[in-house]
């Protein structure tokens, strides 16, 4: 008897599971304003209320913006705005329903909170049940599985982007779909599945480009993986892929040429190169603060104490040795050569930043779409580990999640003059009960002081103080795992049960 479909069923179950469980710990925090996020919400706020690109009304929050003939825009890309748009519209009615008018300090707040929740936060939850799916896709056990899709959910940076208004999560969950889709490509050669498949390619990388223009190069990679997967089907399926990949790339590209015409007067005008005299000095150095790449840079990137990825993140160390397991199979070398030609690129590119710091940020954010890639090889060595390596693995990704916990909790924008944040800021206060320290609000500075406009989680909400309000999260945690237990336990009868009667 084939308990295929069922097993498949199972799969689902468990990776739905691990989006909400995921999901539910990005929406718990709210981490209020900052340059980066105001300077994306003002451009939501104007489109929204005056129907327009210009954030003349709303910029005296942020200086993360550009001049341009005499009226001020967003320096950002316009993917992550575009993408939060509709839920906000869809929200405002609610909010009326509720008694808030969607103008008011109150309102806005719930608009930035819910922006937030539906651009960044459920698209970085889902790329965790994506990893899940992939990895069993690629040979790892259930459990191997779960803990590469929860450790990059939990125990990376992408927690503490995944709650801000930024665009590296949401640009990091796009290329992990892409190079999900990539892969499917050429494995079932039906023409309308490979038409499907090289779309959402498209799309996917083409959105991530939209969202953050630094993501074009890994976009161009994914494409050559996709129709590398599709070459020795054939010219008939290279065609289909290929052409399904540029109306996918194309339309998303069509999408920021538009808003680039209209925001700077030319599809090929950045806002980065409109900042006003004197902002940003070394975005002048090089192109647009490219240099290339120091050794220095790279080395504090990764092992640096104030932003390094394997000191924040140290399971993410583990995911290098998975991608070189993933090369050794043969059969994925061009998996394993895509993730980490886009993992080093991102490294590479930070650290030929000007700008390498990134200012008050928790990680190394510039080249923070590229963690999702670096974690594809976590789940084959779980699989492949031994008992006591999976001990090993687990405490790494116990510290990363801790890390990145009191990290949520307090500020996931701890001030760049500080050496090691969590050692000077994010753990004394979170140990002391000081939780959501950031009052940096996304309103302008009049309607921040008819209102508080700062951080919170939801257990502040409902009236609990200090370490305390983190207790429903927790308890919701447990619910997930024994959610997770009982499906494990429902399969292993369903398995016996087939066993038994074939």
């Amino acid at each position: 008897m084939n308990d295929t479909p069922r097993k498949e069923t199972g799969n689902y179950k468990r990776s739905a599971l691990i989006a909400l469980v995921v999901f539910i710990s990005y929406a718990y925090f709210y981490q209020a304003g900052g340059w980066n996020q105001n300077s994306r919400f003002d451009l939501l706020r104007a489109i929204l209320d005056q129907h327009t690109l210009r954030i003349d009304a709303y910029h005296s929050n942020t200086k993360d913006k550009a001049l341009f003939q005499g009226h001020y825009y967003s320096d950002k890309a316009p993917g992550v705005v575009l993408l939060a748009i509709p839920a906000v519209a869809a929200l405002r009615p609610l909010l009326r329903w509720a008694g808030v008018d969607p103008r008011s300090p109150q309102g806005l707040v719930a608009e930035s909170y819910f922006a937030t929740m539906m651009a960044v936060s459920l698209p970085a939850a889902l790329s965790a049940a994506c990893m899940f799916l992939l990895a069993l896709r690629l040979g790892s056990t259930t459990g191997g599985a779960a803990f590469a899709a929860l450790s990059l959910g939990l125990a990376t940076p992408i927690w503490a982007w995944a709650t801000i208004f930024f665009a590296h999560a949401l640009v990091g969950a796009c290329l992990l779909f892409s190079f999900a889709a990539a892969i499917e490509v050429g494995h079932n050669p039906v023409p309308t599945k490979e038409l499907f498949w090289g779309l959402l390619v498209g799309l996917a990388a083409g959105w991530a480009t939209v969202s953050e223009y630094p993501a074009a190069p890994a976009s161009v990679i994914l494409a050559i993986l996709a129709l590398a997967q599709a070459w020795p089907h054939g010219w008939p399926t290279r065609w289909r892929v290929a052409a399904a990949l540029a109306i996918g790339v194309g339309a998303c590209l069509l999408v920021l040429m538009i808003y680039q015409d209209a925001a700077f007067g030319s599809p090929f005008q950045l806002g980065y190169t409109h900042y006003e005299s004197g902002a940003f000095p070394w975005m002048r150095k090089g192109i647009l603060g490219l240099t290339f790449p120091r050794l220095d840079v790279m080395f504090k990137l990764l092992l640096g104490p104030r932003i390094g990825l394997f000191v924040l993140a140290p399971v993410t160390v583990s995911g290098v040795f998975g991608l070189r397991q993933l090369w050794k199979q043969g059969n994925t070398r061009n998996l394993a050569a895509a993730a980490a030609s886009i993992t080093i690129y991102y490294w590479l590119f930070n650290a030929s930043f000007s700008g390498w710091h990134a200012g008050w940020t928790y990680g190394p954010r510039y080249m923070g779409a590229g963690v999702p890639l670096a974690c594809v090889g976590l789940a084959l060595v779980w699989t492949r580990a031994s008992k006591r390596l999976r001990w090993l693995l687990g405490g790494l990704a116990i510290w990363g999640t801790a890390l990145s916990l009191m990290a949520v909790a307090t500020t996931a924008q701890p001030p760049e003059n500080l050496r090691i944040p969590v050692v000077q800021l994010i753990g004394p206060a979170f140990w002391s009960g000081q939780l959501a320290i950031n009052q940096v609000s996304m309103l302008t500075a009049e309607e921040s002081s008819r209102a508080a406009g700062g951080s919170f989680n939801l257990g502040q909400l409902v009236g609990l103080h200090g370490l305390a309000s983190l207790l429903p999260l927790l308890a919701i945690w447990c619910a997930s795992a024994y959610g997770w237990m009982r499906m494990s336990q429902a399969h292993q009868k369903e398995a016996h049960a087939a066993l038994t009667t074939s």
